[in-house]
């Protein structure tokens, strides 16, 4: 029998119902002698933590009496776990796969260069049917936060997730910190997880889309002033905000407007930090990482 241990990360904040769908789902799984399950209630005050104690008293449960945010819980969950590997999922995701550990295991086993296995993420409410793809593994350069597997010694390779970034392109910063250590991501789509989000509802939400769109913009830019060569990243910023302009401003999106210029006031902000903590990859590192496979991050299954 192997030795090999897992385990099964969550950070959560108010959201008791949806981590309670996500614990019964996997319950079957935390009850493995092979696998440990953590859950990080950041400062909830809908009664998470004494829901998990008293409904999953398999789980470990800690919390913040105040919140210290979602990477603060993610960062410390990955740096004080033993295991071998260390499955990130979001409160609201769980496994359609019937045997992810195995397939886990033998994943890592038979590819000793993977760092990360990026899964393949199905998002909306309602269960699928037809499970099948016929997608294949390939390297890719990067992964989504709710449903992906670190191979922990990769993890102890590179820094911490930025808690600066608060939300959004914490991923990208671990990607290509990895890439640097000669590390890969690999996307692994026998490994299938259900993120139950609707995104029309949430595409409809005009509040929802401007944080984001201003959380997942200003990422995308950090990222270039910590790693790209300098060389590239006026041509990179030039063509980011003429993007906006171009599919979504002169399209009558005026809506990003505000955000976009508060991204920009963000990245201003930031300035000091990103100089502070540049890694900058080198020209063939960068070559290397323009040429890999884009994140798969949204699954749709054949009709």
């Amino acid at each position: 029998m192997s030795n090999t241990t897992i385990a099964i990360l969550i950070s959560t904040k108010n959201r008791k119902s949806d981590l309670g769908i996500t614990l019964q789902k996997i319950k079957k799984l935390c009850n493995r002698n092979d696998v440990v399950c953590v859950v990080f209630d950041d400062g909830s005050t809908d009664g998470t933590y004494e829901f998990v104690q008293h409904h999953f008293p398999k789980v470990i449960v800690h919390r913040n009496q105040v919140s210290k945010g979602y990477l603060y819980c993610r960062n410390k969950m990955l740096n004080e776990t033993t295991a071998d590997y260390a499955i990130s999922l979001d409160d609201d995701a769980h496994f359609l796969t019937e045997n992810p550990i195995e397939i886990i295991e033998h994943y890592f086993d038979q590819n000793s260069k993977c760092g990360v296995i990026a899964g393949r993420i199905f998002w909306d409410i309602v269960e699928i049917e037809n499970k099948f793809s016929n997608d294949k593994p390939q390297v890719v350069k990067g992964f989504v936060g709710c449903g992906h597997v670190w191979r922990m010694s990769a993890w102890r390779d590179i820094p911490n997730y930025p808690e600066w970034f608060q939300f959004y392109g914490e991923e990208s910063f671990a990607s290509i910190q990895l890439l640097k250590q000669d590390w890969e991501i690999h996307y692994v789509p026998e490994l299938l997880v259900q993120h139950r989000v609707n995104r029309i509802e949430r595409v409809k939400s005009k509040k929802n889309v401007a944080f984001r769109y201003r959380r997942s913009i200003r990422a995308d830019w950090f990222n270039y002033f910590l790693f790209f060569p300098y060389i590239e990243i006026p041509r990179k910023m030039a063509y980011s905000i003429w993007m906006q302009f171009k599919n979504k401003i002169f399209k009558g999106n005026l809506k990003i407007i505000r955000p976009l210029f508060l991204a920009i006031i963000d990245l201003i902000l930031a300035m000091p930090k990103l100089m502070k903590h540049r890694n900058s990859l080198s020209s063939e590192e960068y070559e290397k990482y323009l040429k890999l496979n884009e994140a798969k991050i949204y699954w749709k299954p054949e009709k």
